[in-house]
C-alpha cells in the first residue's frame, strides 16, 4: 500500500514511508508515525498501513536516514545518534508534507512508540499543524528534549503507560502530564495492567500483548479520528 517518499526537512531532505487510503481524494487526516529506537522497520511501515487502512493519510519518517537494526546495543546507540535538531525538523517537515497532500483535510496527530512516543509527544510543540500527539510508553528524557510545552494550548494528549516504566504514576510521565495541562492542553493517561515496554510492538515477542495493543489501538483511533474535518 505504501510507498518511499522524499521530503524537505532543514533546508534539505529526508526519507520517509508514505500510505494512502485506497481511493482518497481528499478529506483525510494526516498522522506522522515515529518509530522506536529499531529505526523505519517493517514493523512500523506495518502500522502506517494500517492507519491508511483506517481512513488516515500516514507519513512515517526515517528519523535515522536508513539506519535500522535488530540488535539493541546498536539500537541505543543510533538513538544516541540522533542529532534532536534534525529529529525536529524531520517532524515539522512531515507535517507541511502532509499538509500539503491533496488528500489531506482537517489537523494532523502524530503517533509514536518508545523514543518515537517521546517524539510524538513533543510534535505538538514543533508545528502548529501537528494538534495531537499520541505517546507509546515515551522513553527520552524530557530534560534533552526541552519541550516549549507552551505550543500545547489547544492541543490534546495520550499517553500509553506501560507497568514496566511505572505506569501513569511515573515521574516523567506525571510531569508531562502536567506541563501540558499547565499550557492549555488537555492530556489523557491509560494505564495497562501487567503490561511490558513494547507491549505493542508484535515483533517483541518478550513484551507484546494483543489484548493491550489492541485496546491502545482503538484508543489511537479514537484520538486521531477526531482531527477529521467536520462534515456539514
Amino acid at each position: 500500500m505504501g510507498t518511499k517518499v522524499t521530503y524537505p526537512s532543514a533546508g534539505g531532505t529526508t526519507d520517509g514511508y508514505l500510505a494512502v487510503p485506497d481511493g482518497a481524494d481528499r478529506g483525510a487526516p494526516g498522522v506522522i508515525v515515529l518509530h522506536e529506537w529499531w529505526g523505519l522497520v517493517p514493523h512500523v511501515t506495518g502500522i502506517a498501513d494500517r492507519f491508511a487502512d483506517a481512513g488516515f493519510v500516514a507519513l512515517a519518517p526515517d528519523l535515522f536516514r536508513g539506519r535500522a537494526t535488530t540488535e539493541r546495543e546498536i539500537a541505543r546507540q543510533l538513538v544516541a545518534d540522533l542529532p534532536l535538531e534534525q529529529a525536529a525538523a524531520d517532524i515539522a517537515g512531515a507535517a507541511e508534507f502532509l499538509a500539503g497532500r491533496p488528500e489531506v483535510a482537517g489537523e494532523i496527530g502524530a503517533v509514536g512508540f518508545s523514543t518515537g512516543g517521546s517524539l510524538a509527544l513533543w510534535a505538538p510543540t514543533l508545528s502548529e499543524r501537528v494538534t495531537a500527539g499520541v505517546g507509546f510508553y515515551p522513553s527520552l528524557p524530557w530534560e534533552s528534549l526541552n519541550p516549549d510545552w507552551s505550543g500545547y494550548a489547544g492541543k490534546h494528549a495520550v499517553i500509553h503507560c506501560s507497568e514496566e516504566d511505572g505506569t501513569s504514576t511515573a515521574a516523567a510521565v506525571r510531569a508531562a502530564a502536567g506541563a501540558i495541562e499547565a499550557a492549555g492542553g488537555t492530556v489523557k493517561l491509560y494505564d495497562y495492567p501487567g503490561s511490558r515496554h513494547s507491549f505493542f510492538n508484535d515483533d517483541s515477542p518478550g513484551s507484546y500483548d494483543r489484548v493491550d495493543a489492541v485496546t491502545a489501538w482503538a484508543r489511537t483511533i479514537e484520538t486521531v479520528r477526531r482531527l477529521a474535518p467536520t462534515v456539514v
